[in-house]
């Protein structure tokens, strides 16, 4: 799960897949059939605060002893879809990178060994059963990944600016768009010389979609994000349609359009990271 900042805000955006009541199994179809029905549904703070209260105790409580039975929900043209949170297994899997970002003491303190290794073994005792698990939410901290805004397109942003509650920036595509995106930009990145690191996280993203139905929805949503931006810069952000520019800018062949939106791209997102180092 995200990191947890002094004022309960992680600064964390999320790249989520809402799937169709048919895609799931009849017992879990009824599950979520009965969610939906009631009308009442968590948002992203609840599901946050859900997260966060299990980090205060002490020893703190890493991940979950039971799943989440919550899900996001979206209808699309008619079709209800639900977004499980699978909050349990989101939570082993943010353990196991977190011990690649942090030092050793540091982990240490912020989670003692036993309290790991407890987690690793309930982790792997479960995987065994669920060898095909995987989560419907995946999560980055203080950024959004380059590779999350090739799914979509300038037109699909929605912004509403901070008022009564919180600013929102998101956006939202069909899954088949977002597949042929990720196809068509990899067909670029290939044909050019500049494939690398994001032509590899374009293959793990698109993987990871081909897991579902073919008629979800996806969003990528800023979350957090928006209490670190201004509202100038969140108004200003157009990092889809950079995105977007640059590869058409290899496709033709220009590289040095593709240079200027690609440096574009990594200074606004550089001001971003920058800030969490910040007093």
């Amino acid at each position: 799960m995200p990191a947890v900042s002094s004022v309960l805000v992680p600064y964390a955006a999320y790249l989520r897949v809402y799937e169709p009541l048919a895609a799931f199994r009849p017992p879990e179809r009824e599950h979520w059939a009965r969610y939906v029905r009631r009308g009442r549904t968590p948002t992203a703070q609840d599901e946050l605060r859900r997260s966060l209260a299990d980090l205060l105790p002490t020893p703190p409580v890493p991940v979950p002893v039971h799943e989440s039975a919550d899900a996001f929900v979206a209808e699309v043209d008619g079709v209800v879809c639900v977004c499980p949170w699978r909050t349990r297994l989101r939570g082993w899997l943010a353990l196991e990178e977190l011990s690649g970002q942090l030092p050793a003491p540091l982990l240490d303190a912020v989670l003692p060994p036993v309290v790991r290794g407890q987690a690793a073994a309930d982790w792997e005792r479960w995987r065994e059963r669920h060898p095909d698990a995987r989560p419907w939410i995946r999560t980055a901290v203080w950024q959004v990944p380059v590779r999350w805004f090739v799914l979509f397109a300038d037109e699909e942003r929605e912004y509403g600016p901070a008022g009564d509650s919180a600013a929102v920036l998101r956006y939202r595509t069909p899954m088949v768009e977002a597949r042929r995106r990720i196809a068509r930009a990899l067909k670029a990145l290939r044909e050019s010389a500049d494939s690398g690191l994001l032509s590899e996280g374009l293959v793990d993203v698109g993987k990871w979609l081909e897991e579902f139905h073919p008629r979800s929805l996806v969003e990528l949503d800023y979350g957090g994000l928006v209490h670190a931006l201004t509202g100038p810069q969140l108004a200003g952000d157009h990092s889809a349609a950079d995105v977007a520019a640059g590869i058409a800018a290899l496709r033709e062949g220009d590289g040095e359009s593709a240079g200027e939106a690609y440096a574009r791209l990594v200074e606004r997102w550089r001001r971003v990271r920058d800030l969490q180092f910040a007093n």
